[in-house]
């Protein structure tokens, strides 16, 4: 089964993230699909935008996979860290609209994709948050930087050592996502209906605009580097390796500061 289906419309791109039996969580053969797909879209003259959406009624996307990171050495979580980095930042400058439509769970990278993408849409029942700290880690692709961007750095830091997810509402009523619908029926053709719109503007003048508003945050360099090393250096800990093993085993985690 492809981890990824599309469906291209009269210039809108429709893409699923299809991992169910995992919530549609991140691994890294996703990863590398999302990247080709990318890819495509800043090259395929006929895709002029698109919609990220996770398969089924659950989940967008529940994370990362636990069982790939529970493993990973420093080294390795740095590449990984900066990899997903360098995705969700071309997402993020993508001279096209890209749209997330959250049908469920928009938890740690779920988030983080989310966040890079132009606009973002949920349904009523989506639950969004970073509880990357709750397994004794931090979040790698982008999330202490633009979740601080979205909504501020109090709010954010709050989010980020508490690990809380918020509801949809809550969501909207901090300008982390744009627009909440009531059911899964109406997200996609709210969604369709809004980058439809997008899309039928001058191509050049949406690339600027993404453009400028883009530039507005050009001193982030060192945030997500800063990011990217501290990722890798708690995956090393006591901490990470309690906090991976007792998500796997379905119990409470024991930190010890190690």
């Amino acid at each position: 089964m492809p981890l990824l289906k599309t469906l291209e419309e009269n210039g809108l791109l429709t893409v699923i993230i299809s991992r169910p039996d995992a919530l549609n969580a991140l691994n890294a053969e996703t990863l590398d699909g999302l990247g080709e797909l990318v890819q495509e879209v800043y090259q395929n003259a006929k895709i002029r935008g698109t919609i990220f959406i996770g398969e089924g009624s659950k989940s967008f996307v529940a994370g990362a996979d636990i069982r790939e990171l529970s493993i990973l050495s420093r080294e390795k979580a740095f590449e990984l860290s900066s990899k997903g980095q360098d995705l969700f930042r071309r997402i993020e400058h993508c001279p096209k609209p890209i749209l997330a439509a959250l049908n469920g769970f928009a938890l740690g990278g779920g988030c983080e994709l989310a966040m890079a993408c132009h606009v973002r849409i949920a349904v009523e029942s989506a639950r969004l948050g970073q509880p990357e700290i709750n397994l004794g880690i931090i979040p790698g692709y982008g999330g202490t930087q633009r979740l601080t961007q979205l909504v501020g750095r109090g709010k954010a830091l709050e989010l980020l050592l508490t690990g809380d997810m918020i509801t949809a509402r809550e969501a909207l009523s901090l300008g982390l996502i744009n627009h909440v619908v009531a059911d899964h029926n109406e997200l996609l053709s709210f969604s369709k209906n809004l980058m439809n719109k997008i899309i039928s503007k001058s191509p050049v003048a949406i690339a600027n605009i993404i453009k400028s508003v883009n530039a507005g945050f050009g001193f982030e360099k060192a945030g997500y580097e800063a990011e990217a090393t501290n990722f890798a250096a708690c995956t090393t800990t006591e901490d990470f390796k309690e906090g991976t093993s007792a998500f796997l085993e379905k119990r409470k985690a024991v930190f010890k500061g190690k």
